[in-house]
């Protein structure tokens, strides 16, 4: 059971780097020696200590130095900017040589900036860089050269809640509330096999989300994954938990263990309009008469992309009468799903091809008999047409058995918390 107050720290493993560390000549070089150099302060000598990133960042012996600050510059190496700044190579080279950390510096980032530490006559003591919001590599000059090391910083994780009410979407609510794109596709993602977003959100249908906060030095630096969520929608309860199991490998299932993954998607386009639903007595738009309406479409604009709803192949790509440009997908031996007016397909499908749930497969259009830019999207079952808005989809598979103990130790206290951060939100929003 993870303990979200834990502190995680940051791993890195050393990185196998070619010789871009090379000498060059004053000649091979011709950059402006200034570029990227920011400012230059100076350190009076005594006791004072230089400016450190990290408290475990080894200190610099000399007590007077001066540090200069660069950014590195699109197409940089470590040997361009020692020559930029008359710093001497054999110093690089021992850098690059000391451990495996030091091979890092062979591969440099643009727009980081290195802090340089260097003492009176010009030569090298320390040189700091930080490589992202965790790591920083800091070599400092020792009696046999140089000594590289890797300071981490600590993130810790503490668990967050949200309640939002939908009275637009849930887009524009969750933005409304302060959650991020992130975590309002997250939520998306998760209730997608249950809630179709385009057609049955309404006023007064709600979330609640717990979910992960990352924390370095006390400053919030990233939303990370939903821990658990709950969505009411037209009175239904979907509940959803993320479950971790011993390989790694996590995804969200109910309190009783069943996926929230199904085979198939409710809707194969995202946050689209309904515009017409499965009617078998409908009136034809174009042709004026009453013929069934086997599917449902969606409208959206030109060029929004089509999602399969499930696993399958691609049985059909073509053109097919009034339907315009279709893809049909076989998925087993009992389902089938039609996606019709497409305006294009994707490039790489064809006939034959195996495509994954979720997948984009071609893009909305008007071909063939079509009023306008819209999907038709068809369900088949055993051959005969169903409504791809009320038929009963088969889930995944379940917890295996050998793993429920370890999902009820894992999810139980995570479901509790949610419920907590549920009466909690709820005082809140009454006050």
């Amino acid at each position: 059971m993870k303990n979200y107050k834990l502190l995680i720290f940051g791993i890195s493993a050393a990185i196998a780097a070619s010789a871009s560390y090379a000498l060059i000549t004053p000649e091979s070089n011709k950059a402006d020696s200034g570029k990227g150099i920011q400012n230059s302060t100076y350190t009076a000598p005594d006791s004072s200590k230089p400016s450190q990133p990290n408290n475990s960042i080894a200190s610099v012996e000399e007590t007077t130095f001066h540090t200069q600050y660069y950014t590195i510059q699109a197409g940089d190496s470590l040997s361009i900017i020692f020559h930029k700044l008359k710093l001497g190579f054999t110093e690089l080279h021992q850098i690059v040589h000391a451990n495996a950390y030091g091979m890092n510096f062979a591969r440099i980032t643009p727009g980081i900036t290195l802090e340089i530490k260097t003492n009176d006559i010009g030569n090298l003591e320390q040189i700091i860089y930080p490589r992202n919001m965790t790591e920083t590599l800091v070599a400092t000059r020792s009696n046999k050269g140089f000594s590289v090391e890797l300071v981490t910083k600590e993130i810790e994780k503490q668990l967050s809640s949200k309640q939002v009410s939908i009275t637009s979407s849930l887009f524009i609510d969750g933005k409304n509330a302060g959650l991020s794109d992130k975590l309002i596709m997250q939520i998306a993602d998760i209730f997608a096999w249950d809630v179709d977003f385009a057609l049955s959100l309404r006023n007064g249908d709600q979330f609640t989300v717990l979910y992960e906060t990352e924390y370095i030095d006390g400053k919030e630096i990233n939303k990370g994954a939903i821990i658990a969520a709950e969505f009411i929608n037209r009175g239904k309860i979907y509940t959803a938990v993320r479950f971790e199991d011993p390989k790694g490998k996590a995804d969200y299932y109910t309190p009783d263990g069943k996926s929230m993954r199904k085979a198939f998607l409710r809707s194969p386009v995202d946050f689209a309009r309904i515009s017409s639903r499965f009617n078998l007595k409908r009136k034809h738009p174009v042709l004026n008469r009453i013929r069934a309406h086997k599917g449902v479409d969606y409208a959206a604009k030109t060029g929004t992309p089509v999602k399969t709803t499930g696993n399958g192949k691609i049985i059909f790509r073509g053109r097919k009468g009034g339907y315009g440009r279709v893809i049909i997908v076989q998925h087993g031996k009992r389902y089938r799903t039609l996606y019709a007016h497409l305006s294009k397909y994707r490039s790489s499908l064809k006939k034959g091809s195996r495509v994954t749930q979720g997948q984009v497969i071609g893009y909305i259009g008007k071909s063939g008999l079509a009023t306008g830019p819209h999907l038709h999207y068809e369900f088949r079952v055993n051959g005969a047409h169903r409504n791809p808005l009320t038929v009963k989809l088969p889930h995944h598979r379940p917890i295996k058995k050998s793993l429920m103990a370890d999902f009820k130790i894992q999810t139980g206290p995570l479901l509790v918390q949610l419920e907590q951060a549920k009466k909690t939100l709820l005082a809140k929003n009454e006050i």
